[in-house]
């Protein structure tokens, strides 16, 4: 039976989720269907224009994506600290920009709460509300819900569009996050609706090559898309907000793995390895494997053993499919 989300998602074990959501219908999401000729490769920007909408209106921050056919990936960072700072103010206006509201919070916004009673009222809206914009269930709940309405009403039909319920993968270390934004980047290659990752439209990494190719000086952060979490480095003094990699060593990673799923020798591996697998102390075959399998092996829970293991207990857990897995592949070179 699967178990609630709120029992897979732990804010002390990882801020960071690998995120999918399929179509239920034969029909393509996207892309042309083959069967009728129809094309619904506009679909493919709505669903963009969604993510990255909804990543400035929630305190999540949209590290990765990619669009698919009758699919799509996202990687996501749930930024706590930043939810915990907006005003009673900014969370009502961050939620009407999703939804309707309530009475009360309508009022407020126009001057009119001064009862006691009423404001105690609103301060608990408020609260559910913060922890909401905070929620990536909410999150996927309010991208979803959107794009199946649309799609319903340019099909005159109704019914499921997406399938029972979106899945996710807690990233639990370095290791993981970095494997699970490479795979989810290289979605188009490996599919090959694209050769090379600046060609992968719909794709968070087109959209970081093409600022980085305007940018005068790419790796610092205010030069990078303001739509995505940005890449911090490795600074000595403290890390400032950001996915913790150096975004030339990223880029050269994600276009070295690329290559390689494009050799006509299966498993080919180059002599050269990005200095960022070298960092993370990586065995690039077992990197191979899972920039073509991040999904298959494991469940809800992805990193080095010791931190599955830590991830299972603070969530009342006693044990997870893929913790072999996650031994063999996580292992140091």
């Amino acid at each position: 039976m699967p178990r609630p989300r709120k029992t897979l998602v732990s804010l002390d074990a990882t801020p960071y989720y690998h995120c999918t959501s399929r179509c239920v219908r034969r029909a393509f999401l996207c892309g042309e269907d083959t069967f009728s000729g129809k094309s619904f490769e506009h679909r493919r920007q709505w669903i963009e224009d969604r993510l990255l909408e909804l990543g400035s209106l929630f305190a999540i921050d949209v590290c990765a994506y990619a669009v698919m056919s009758n699919h799509y990936h996202v990687v996501l960072h749930i930024n706590q600290q930043q939810a915990q700072s907006w005003s009673v103010h900014e969370v009502i206006e961050r939620w009407h920009q999703l939804f309707k509201g309530s009475l009360l919070s309508q009022r407020y916004l126009q001057g009119e709460i001064s009862d006691k009673a009423e404001q105690n009222a609103l301060s608990e809206q408020v609260e559910e509300w913060r922890d909401r914009l905070q929620s990536i269930s909410w999150f996927m709940r309010c991208s979803n819900e959107r794009i199946a309405r649309e799609a319903n009403r340019e099909d005159a039909v109704t019914g499921r569009f997406w399938e029972g319920r979106f899945k996710s993968q807690a990233l639990l270390d370095e290791k993981a996050l970095v494997a699970g934004m490479v795979y989810v980047e290289l979605n188009p290659i490996r599919a090959k609706m694209a050769e090379t990752p600046e060609q992968s439209d719909y794709t968070s990494i087109q959209t970081r090559i093409k600022q980085a190719l305007k940018a005068m000086q790419p790796e610092q952060i205010e030069q990078q898309p303001a739509s995505l979490l940005p890449f911090a480095g490795y600074p000595k003094e403290a890390m400032p907000e950001g996915l913790p990699f150096r975004l030339s060593d990223y880029l050269e990673l994600v276009d070295w793995s690329g290559r390689i799923l494009r050799e006509d020798k299966r498993g080919a591996i180059p002599s050269h390895i990005p200095p960022l697998l070298q960092r993370l102390d990586m065995d690039a075959r077992h990197w191979l494997y899972l920039t073509k399998n991040f999904e298959s092996p494991f469940k809800n829970l992805v990193g080095a053993a010791c931190h599955v293991r830590k991830a299972c207990n603070e969530l009342g857990k006693r044990w997870t499919h893929g913790i072999r897995q996650c031994e063999t592949l996580f292992s140091s070179s």
